[in-house]
């Protein structure tokens, strides 16, 4: 089997690449004679350059370690089997700052999806305790600010921490087609709507308006749910905007999450479908005080096809006997649909990215 790529982006002392590779001229030695069995050892000031260097062998696999900093960086992640490595919950942010309503040189608004902070179009990649946020600000003001826009198979993300305001998390593909024309304007604008699974474990996902969204696969498990500032929004927080695919089983599916508010409090939805055939399932999830009565908002789509559940809700915001009409309280078999390897499939993936075992 080849040996991984292991590319550093930041300061690094030699210790922490290892006493087997000699540092250079602001690199490792890559003398494979000298020092064989060992893999290639490069160090990189952005992480931006170091994806460009791992794109050289893409059928190897590859790390990349980034050293505690904040990257003001736009990233684009094209290549498999990546794991892209931070140092801990804090330690290291990537930002960016855009946001849906600027008017660029061609006279039109940048739109949704040409303002996250990292583009992920790849299958097989994990990316692991670092933190990725849009900081453009509030819905009112700068509208829809992508912190990361996800599409592909097989994507892992632990101890991730993502921050914004409205649209912060994308679980692509996209629906088959825009309700507005020019409303998917972005890189995978034209691209096949592939279906593929993604896994949050142990992540912080924070926003106020539908901000985890999109037609992917994706289980959430033991992850905090945080909704910002509920009570500046007059018609209340919406958690979800799933858009599943017509005949696609599974769509956002929540395990053992918390879902928590910072800031002025106010009415929180569990989500509302973006689209007609939207699955969006939370399981044995502890509730904040400040998630309505109803739930759920159906976005004036036609109930028949909605899949909208809950499963043994806990804490203050259980209120169940309450829910919408058109939601659902999953009964114990029903429930067992939506164990983990259920969602995701049987050959364990995610132990083969190094997954923490279960709790």
């Amino acid at each position: 089997m080849k040996q991984p790529m292991i590319l550093y982006v930041g300061k690094i002392s030699a210790d922490t690449v290892s006493s087997d590779a000699q540092v250079f001229g602001g690199q490792l030695s890559p003398d494979r004679d000298k020092h064989a069995g060992s893999p290639e050892r490069q160090i990189f000031g952005t992480i931006r350059d170091a994806l460009k260097a791992s794109e050289s062998e893409p059928e190897t696999p590859c790390e990349i370690r980034i050293s505690p900093g904040v990257y003001e960086e736009q990233l684009n992640i094209t290549r498999s089997f990546l794991t892209l490595a931070g140092s801990g919950e804090g330690e290291v942010r990537i930002t960016g700052s855009l946001g849906a309503l600027t008017i660029l040189e061609d006279g039109k608004k940048r739109g949704t999806f040409r303002t996250q902070t990292v583009f992920l179009h790849a299958h097989d990649v994990t990316l692991r305790d670092l933190t990725i946020e849009n900081t453009a600000g509030p819905g009112k003001t700068a509208g829809q600010a992508v912190a990361l826009y996800a599409d592909g198979d097989r994507l892992l993300f632990e101890r991730v921490t993502l921050t914004g305001w409205q649209d912060t998390l994308f679980c692509g593909p996209l629906p088959p087609k825009e309700i507005e024309p020019g409303g998917f304007r972005g890189p995978l604008e034209h691209a096949p709507r592939i279906n593929g699974r993604q896994y949050y474990r142990s992540c912080r996902i924070s926003g106020n308006i539908d901000f985890i969204f999109g037609s992917a696969t994706a289980f959430f498990e033991h992850c905090e749910i945080e909704v910002r500032e509920p009570g500046s929004l007059p018609q209340g927080a919406y958690i979800t905007a799933s858009s599943t695919a017509q005949g696609q089983k599974y769509g956002l599916v929540f395990s053992r999450c918390r879902i928590t508010h910072t800031g002025l409090p106010g009415r929180i939805y569990l989500g509302r479908p973006w689209r007609e055939y939207a699955r969006a399932v939370f399981l044995r999830c502890e509730l904040d005080a400040q998630v309505a009565r109803e739930g759920w908002e159906d976005w004036g789509k036609p109930h028949e096809e909605l899949f909208l559940a809950e499963y043994q809700s806990c804490g203050a915001g259980a209120r169940v006997r309450e829910r919408a009409a058109f939601s659902r309280q999953l009964t114990d078999q029903e429930a067992g649909e939506y164990a983990r390897e259920e969602v995701l499939g049987p050959e364990i993936w995610w132990d083969e990215y190094h997954c923490a075992g279960d709790e």
